[in-house]
């Protein structure tokens, strides 16, 4: 029976949940998830929880923050003032911004808080800082 090895392209059905239970994101009413190990697709921890499963095997993966998402880095935390933002931008916490780098890469922002004269923006993913729970299930490997 063959086994998930580097390179090998796998294709995995799985839900993913947080520490309390709640279900992020699942590809159990979709297609199931493929991709090639060893290329840097997935979370180092995923890859590394699939690594050695047999075909049809299941298992339960936890995830450290630092395999995962990293953990809330504190430089990406950011007030900016009101009149930074365009006029038509009325901010509320929750709310996805996209910012621009002077080299013309696109972050994705999150607010998180409205102040009156500035509002303070997450560009961590809002996974980092948090343990990961998967539950796999490996439906093909090539």
């Amino acid at each position: 029976m063959s086994q998930v090895k580097q390179n090998d392209k796998v294709k995995v059905h799985y839900t993913g949940k947080l520490s309390n239970g709640e279900v992020f994101d699942s590809s159990l009413d979709r297609e199931a998830m493929e991709f090639q190990m060893g290329q840097g697709q997935l979370i180092p921890g995923f890859e590394n929880g699939i690594l050695d499963m047999k075909l049809n095997e299941k298992k339960t993966i936890v995830i450290p923050a630092d395999e995962a998402y990293g953990e809330v880095r504190q430089e990406l935390i950011q007030e900016v003032p009101n009149d930074r933002l365009p006029p038509e931008i009325k901010p509320e916490v929750g709310m996805g911004l996209v910012s621009t780098t002077p080299e013309g890469q696109e972050i994705q922002l999150v607010v998180k808080e409205v102040k009156e004269n500035a509002i303070v923006v997450d560009g961590n993913h809002p996974l980092a800082g948090k343990e990961l729970t998967f539950e796999v299930e490996v439906v093909g490997i090539n």
